[in-house]
């Protein structure tokens, strides 16, 4: 049985990652929350840190075997626009105190989730090759893309060190539950689905002109890749696309959602609200290769799967506060 440590257990990646692991009788989870609420499962323990301090972040960390670190500060596109140092700093600070403490401690492996937000907005899937790094990053992207790919080179660095195995996903746009739900700070899925299922006046209304691309995976499938990267990785470092593989016009995956819903609503585009006007979809042939893994969730399934996971979980019908 190997310890492993999820930072950022109560976010949305980090919770179904845990939950994922703590089904698998070959891990032993220690999920680690700061000021949100514990949940409970009889197969994780808990630990309470502010990772952008270094004694929480050795404490949060004793006993590692492996991490698995979805700690960050995310939002929507609104968010990225707005304020782009909330992308930047917090993590900038976690992630360095995290990949030197799991270094100094000889924890066997760390997984980090990068993202794809540094690829070239194409109409064709790219895969981990196609990244060019002397290419400029889009404007919206140019904070959080640039630590993004500095915190890559570091997992590098830190693997060639010799004491800890590092890998890296560039995830597509994750969805499925517990993602944020709420429209001040989810992503284009998580609001697209609330505004679909709290509709009053018979229609949502999409931020931009709705022929923005999207890749989807669903979390089941990126926590499927993080538990074969854990059993199989052998290689000191790797980075690996995560994703579907195709990227949708956001109006289409509208008009999915919309359907699921079974409600008969109208869907209208406000190009004025923020938007990042980027189409990037992953080739994950080498994820495929190296750990026997693809995506197996439908988007219809995925769709279909999320909505009854709200109604459950928001059954007034009007989503979280």
């Amino acid at each position: 049985m190997s310890r492993v440590v999820v930072l950022g257990a109560t976010g949305f990646v980090g919770r179904n990652i845990a939950l994922h692991l703590a089904e698998d009788p070959a891990f032993d989870v220690v999920a680690v929350r700061n000021t949100r609420a514990t949940w409970a499962h009889p197969r994780v323990e808990w630990r309470q840190a502010d990772l952008t301090r270094e004694a929480d972040v050795t404490r949060a960390l004793d006993g590692a075997e492996m991490i698995v670190h979805a700690a960050a500060a995310t939002a929507g596109a609104a968010a990225h626009l707005a304020d782009p140092l909330s992308m930047v700093v917090d993590n900038q600070v976690m992630n360095s105190r995290i990949f030197a403490t799991a270094h100094r401690l000889n924890v066997r492996h760390l997984l980090w989730y990068s993202c794809s937000i540094m690829y070239a907005s194409k109409d064709r899937a790219q895969s981990e090759a196609d990244f060019d790094p002397a290419a400029p990053l889009h404007k919206a992207y140019v904070g959080a893309g640039t630590t993004k790919v500095y915190f890559e080179r570091m997992c590098a660095w830190y693997a060639g060190l010799g004491r800890t195995r590092f890998t890296v996903f560039r995830h597509s746009n994750v969805y499925g539950p517990y993602d944020k739900f709420d429209l001040g700070r989810s992503h284009m899925f998580g609001a697209t689905l609330t505004k679909a299922l709290t509709a009053r006046d018979g229609k949502i209304v999409l931020w931009g002109d709705g022929r923005e691309g999207r890749d989807l995976i669903h979390a089941d499938d990126l926590a499927r890749a993080t538990k074969a990267a854990l059993l199989r990785q052998t290689a000191p470092y790797a980075l690996y696309n995560i994703g579907s593989g195709l990227a949708l016009p956001v109006i289409d995956i509208a008009r999915r959602i919309v359907r699921g819903t079974g409600r008969d609503l109208a869907i209208e585009t406000d190009p004025s609200k923020p938007s990042i006007p980027v189409t990037i979809a992953l080739d994950c042939a080498k994820a495929k290769a190296d750990l026997g893994w693809a995506p197996q969730v439908a988007l219809d399934d995925g769709i279909a799967r999320t909505i009854a996971w709200w109604r459950e979980n928001y059954p007034a019908g009007e989503g979280p506060a």
